[in-house]
């Protein structure tokens, strides 16, 4: 048999107990009363004195009430259904966020107000630089319009020592003023199968960059003056040499660009190249 069955059984049978033996209110009344009157009747021999037996009467009485009392709660917990465990389930307390605890409360951004714009902060007109000192600062470089210029004179011309393959441009610079800076450009045009072959200069190698490049259809040889490094006066040769197809070759094309500076200024020179002659004399 199941305990709950059991349990059942048990409440039914207090129940019907329970019902059984509920006290006779009056019965119980009546027999104190009674007990009261025999006091009270002449002949009867008091034994006690007449505050005893009130005593007594009293405390019968709350007897009485005393055992109707713990009856009633007897039977009432008998008849009580049996304690149900049941389990509650506690959440643990939080804990406070450091984050709560150790930042200070936020307030509302509040939008910068507009600022009046001061008018030191646009620069007037004579604090702001002047376009004319600025070009004036970079000297402009000169267009070369012919073989001299200032102290400046220039040749160009084929060597004679040129063949029907191989030939070399000269350039002839002249300067009656020490150059602090120079720039010599020969050009040879591609008149078919034209490749550098060498260059040479008749100033020191280790004064100047040389460059070997192909532009536009011509082969061009540029030496540069190194900086902290000057051109004495005198007459020097700028010499590029150079494959070419079989045959005379027509130097018509072919170009040459002098840029020097002395005392703060600078000169540019140009010019072309005679027609070239084989060492056999044709043209």
């Amino acid at each position: 048999m199941r305990q709950q069955d059991v349990h059942d059984e048990l409440r039914a049978r207090l129940h019907e107990a329970a019902e059984e033996h509920e006290p006779d209110r009056a019965r119980i009344l009546a027999r104190v009363e009674r007990g009261m009157a025999a006091q009270a009747r002449p002949g009867h021999r008091a034994t006690l004195p007449p505050l005893f037996g009130w005593v007594r009467v009293a405390g019968a009485t709350a007897a009485v009430a005393a055992v109707l009392g713990v009856g009633g709660y007897a039977v009432a917990s008998a008849v009580k259904d049996p304690p149900t465990e049941k389990t509650v389930a506690v959440s643990p307390t939080p804990s406070a966020s450091p984050d709560v605890t150790s930042r200070p409360p936020t307030r509302p951004a509040v939008p910068p107000s507009p600022r009046t714009p001061s008018k030191s902060s646009h620069p007037t007109a004579s604090s702001r630089p002047s376009a004319t000192a600025t070009a004036s600062a970079t000297p402009t470089a000169p267009v070369a319009e012919g073989e001299t210029d200032g102290p400046l004179w220039s040749d160009g011309s084929v060597d004679p020592h040129s063949n029907d393959f191989w030939a070399q441009s000269d350039v002839t610079l002249k300067t009656s003023e020490r150059l602090t800076a120079l720039t010599v450009r020969l050009r040879v045009a591609q008149t078919g199968g034209v490749s550098s072959a060498g260059a040479w200069r008749s100033l020191p190698e280790t004064d100047f960059t040389q460059t070997v490049t192909e532009q536009d259809g011509f082969l061009v040889y540029t030496w540069t003056l190194k900086p902290d490094r000057e051109v004495a006066v005198g007459q020097w040769v700028f010499a590029g040499q150079y494959n070419h197809e079989q045959g005379g070759r027509d130097a018509k094309g072919d170009r040459y660009t002098i840029t020097g500076s002395t005392d703060g200024r600078q000169y540019a020179v140009t010019g072309g190249f005679a027609t070239h002659t084989t060492a056999d004399g044709d043209s």
